[in-house]
């Protein structure tokens, strides 16, 4: 039985189990995929938005000669942490499910063999991303082979022509990223204008690319249909079909809620929130608690490792007050 199981080992995921360990916890932590797998899926050459100190978890510095840390500095950074502080971790094995019993929650995993196992928990802490799940398009055509959600680097793109959808900053440095290689660049944007959400630094060149005609840039349009040698874009009202050879369809992605509603969490309306309290991230559900990105709405941009890191802190506060209450009450019982 364990005291604590965490699903996910995401930066918060990490964050959480070392701030348990503070507390003499050693949870256990399931992950599906591999240790900050999100970070893993970023475009190679990513850099963050964000200073260093900003990304730090677990009391470890996150030293850089960079101004902004890079993707693969991230990737040892995390490794290294969970490393450092021995974290248990068990990695491709998915979680499906987690029942409430009467002595806390079961949960049902599969590994990636199919070996089906079963852990009994007191508490449990569900921390999963949400960067496996984009936004689909629902148009003819997304399934073929030329199309992807996520973007790893220009070089397979040299010489070619790519569409890419949608106009936050991951299509914008796509954009530019590929012209270097020599791509021919349509960027399809369904907004009236280039968002006010680009990075200041990257904006000027970008729009200067566009002004230049080196860049296509399509507003107020959608693609509506996808084939293997073109695309069609409904640009405001009229149907233009636009020879093409890979579709990059970089439209946001999206917390999965299957895992909390089949745990019982009540999801909120049309924003799609978890029930949960803010000032202890304890579900609706006693005993279970949510951590991260999943404990945002639709928007998964409401919540980021700079701010989610900061949950586990939370909810150790609160497991141990709710240890040291059960062990009053037992104290309490003896001295009746």
């Amino acid at each position: 039985m364990e005291e604590v199981i965490i699903v996910g080992a995401g930066p918060c995921g990490l964050s959480t189990a070392i701030e348990l360990q503070k507390i003499n916890i050693r949870p256990l932590i399931i992950e599906k995929h591999s240790v900050v797998h999100s970070i893993y899926l970023y475009p190679t050459y990513m850099q963050f938005f964000s200073t260093a100190e900003r990304l730090e978890i677990g009391d470890v510095p996150f030293t850089t000669p960079n101004e902004k840390p890079t993707r693969l500095e991230a990737l040892n950074y995390y490794r290294s942490v969970a490393l450092r502080h021995n974290l248990r971790i068990r990695t491709y094995e998915a979680v499906t499910g987690i029942e409430r019993t009467d002595g806390g929650f079961r949960v049902l995993t599969e590994d990636r063999f199919g070996e089906k196992r079963e852990y009994g928990t007191r508490f449990a802490v569900i921390s999963t991303g949400y960067f496996d799940h984009p936004n689909m398009l629902g148009i003819p055509g997304e399934e073929l082979p030329k199309v992807t959600h996520y973007y790893r680097e220009a070089h397979p793109y040299t010489g070619t022509k790519v569409a890419i959808i949608g106009g936050n900053n991951s299509a914008v440095d796509a954009a530019l990223d590929l012209l270097r290689v020599g791509a021919e660049v349509t960027v399809i944007y369904r907004g009236d204008a280039i968002s006010p959400k680009i990075k200041p630094w990257v904006r000027p060149t970008f729009e200067s690319m566009i002004n230049q005609g080196r860049i296509r840039m399509m507003l107020r349009s959608q693609v509506v249909n996808i084939e293997e040698r073109s695309i069609t874009v409904n640009a405001a009202g009229e149907h233009i079909r636009i020879d093409n050879d890979f579709v990059l369809a970089l439209t946001g992605f999206r917390p999965d809620r299957k895992l909390l509603e089949s745990a019982g969490i009540r999801i909120r309306g049309e924003s799609e929130t978890p029930e949960y309290n803010s000032e202890t991230m304890e579900t609706n559900v006693e005993g279970l608690y949510i951590a991260g990105v999943i404990a945002s709405g639709s928007d998964a941009n409401e919540i980021f490792i700079e701010t989610g890191r900061f949950h586990g802190r939370l909810i150790a506060s609160h497991i141990a007050s709710r240890l040291a209450g059960g062990t009053q009450k037992a104290r309490s019982g003896i001295l009746e």
